[in-house]
């Protein structure tokens, strides 16, 4: 038996690998699909089985495209709705596997079709189990995605959670694997863990939602303090419930390049939107007007799907040979609308003589130096409200970076505000000042480390905490 964790940590999200005697099978794997034929190539091993704990929110799954390239069996749990050529299996239904097991345990309460699939040893003795989003490490999955809305309430949610929990997960023994669908950073859980497996005599120990408690207590825990989730969340649901353009389709009419002129064309109509997915620092020095920056250096691929329409085209400006790493990234979570990228990038458009456009970066001594002297500076902080209401300068205004893609958010911004925008380091802050410049307020200063380094100047800088937002 061979079981590999396939992580990705840009969207914290983690597929498996599962193999015995040449025959493999894939939990939850992602839209770019090379790397489950690649190992099982490698391996010498045929896909047999193609597992999906549920309909996820946070990324396309490659479960079409995986089974289009292996013939592979795609299998849903109990209460699947879909149109698409899926098995529904039942409630304990088993799939072998060379010469172990896959069960389906069906496990409601993160969606109502989640399921969880535990993995027999040779001997046919409980080995792991794949909890998707139903178990992760330190947390369990948010009840607040029902995708009937009308018929069933976060709370019914939480409720099935505790039945499957307490009924399906808690009774396996302690030395069982538990093999989660994302890891910290997943906004798909309120406060997941560092690690991206565990065993469950652990979880049984530390994890919050699996202490002694009562129905009511537990649907009381799991459902406070849980912030909206992002905007993309049902969109890549209802793809992956409906279907999608392969991938291949995708990359075939994002990677195409294209000269200024073209490039410039393309950009003029007002269905387009240009994407700048180099670094923040780089992005800061010069750039096409109008351009949204949102570097593949950080959490690339959420921010994309929290802050870009999905109706409308994306063209490209990347590092050099970042193009397909930019497509890929963007289809992982429900973009297909890319129509090329320009060749040569921000260089050859400024080598064409083409306007060019700028964020001034400052260092957060600047800001203490200019906040006693100047009446028409304005502090924007684009943290979360929890960031924000735990320590922020006092006369900061907080506009979550969020919010930003929506014009009303800036009605207190004025062109003759002398405007500093910070977040937690620095990656956010280049995000909100492209957005902020594409609504036409150019008079912007980006603080260098962002709160990091203003909370080293409480000497210089007055700080304060918003007790109401942290409660």
């Amino acid at each position: 038996m061979f079981v590999k964790q396939l992580y990705t940590g840009c969207i914290s999200e983690a597929a498996y690998y599962i193999e015995s005697e040449g025959v493999a099978a894939i939990v939850d794997p992602l839209r770019d699909i090379e790397e489950y034929l690649d190992l099982a190539n490698e391996r010498k091993a045929t896909i047999k089985y193609i597992f999906e704990t549920h309909f996820h929110a946070d990324f396309v799954s490659g479960h079409l495209d995986l089974a289009a390239a292996t013939g592979a069996t795609i299998v849903y749990g109990p209460d699947t709705e879909t149109r698409l050529p899926v098995h529904i299996a039942k409630d304990g239904e088993r799939f072998q596997i060379g010469k172990v097991a896959i069960e389906v345990l069906h496990t409601p309460g993160h969606t109502l079709e989640s399921s969880c699939f535990l993995l027999k040893d040779e001997n046919g003795k409980d080995h792991s189990i794949f909890t998707g989003d139903t178990l992760f490490v330190g947390d369990v999955g948010r009840p607040d995605l029902a995708q009937k809305a009308n018929e069933i309430t976060m709370d019914d949610l939480a409720g099935m959670m505790y039945e499957s929990l307490k009924h399906k997960i808690m009774p396996l023994a302690d030395e069982v694997i538990v093999y989660p669908a994302h890891g910290a950073g997943s906004s798909c859980g309120k406060n997941l863990g560092a690690e991206t497996y565990s065993t469950l005599g652990e979880q049984k120990q530390t994890n919050y939602a699996l202490q002694p408690q009562s129905k009511e207590e537990f649907i009381k825990v799991v459902t406070e303090g849980l912030t909206a989730p992002p905007q993309y969340f049902p969109i890549n649901a209802m793809i992956n419930k409906e279907g999608y353009e392969s991938l291949d389709a995708v990359l075939k009419k994002g990677m195409q390049p294209l000269s200024v002129a073209a490039f410039k064309a393309k950009a003029a109509d007002d269905q387009v939107i240009i994407l700048d997915t180099r670094v923040s620092s780089v992005f800061t020095e010069g750039f096409v007007p109008g351009s949204i920056s949102i570097g593949l250096d950080g959490r690339f691929a959420e921010w994309a799907g929290s802050l870009l329409p999905f109706d409308k085209t994306l063209l490209l400006v990347t590092e050099a040979g970042k193009e397909k790493e930019t497509i890929v990234r963007l289809a992982r979570v429900g973009f297909d609308k890319m129509e090329g990228y320009l060749d040569g990038g921000f260089l050859a458009w400024q080598a064409a003589g083409e306007k060019v456009d700028m964020v001034i970066d400052v260092e957060a001594d600047e800001l203490a130096m200019d906040i006693p002297f100047d009446p028409n500076l304005v502090i924007v902080d684009v943290r979360k409200p929890a960031e924000y209401g735990d320590g922020h300068v006092k006369q900061a205004l907080n506009m979550p970076l969020v919010d930003l893609m929506d014009p009303g958010t800036m009605a207190d911004l004025e062109d003759t505000h002398n405007i500093y925008v910070h977040c937690a380091g620095g990656y956010r802050s280049v995000i909100a000042a492209s957005l902020l410049k594409r609504q036409g307020i150019h008079n912007i200063r980006n603080v260098l480390g962002g709160w990091g380094k203003i909370k080293e100047l409480t000497d210089k800088i007055e700080v304060t905490k918003e007790a109401e937002v942290l409660n």
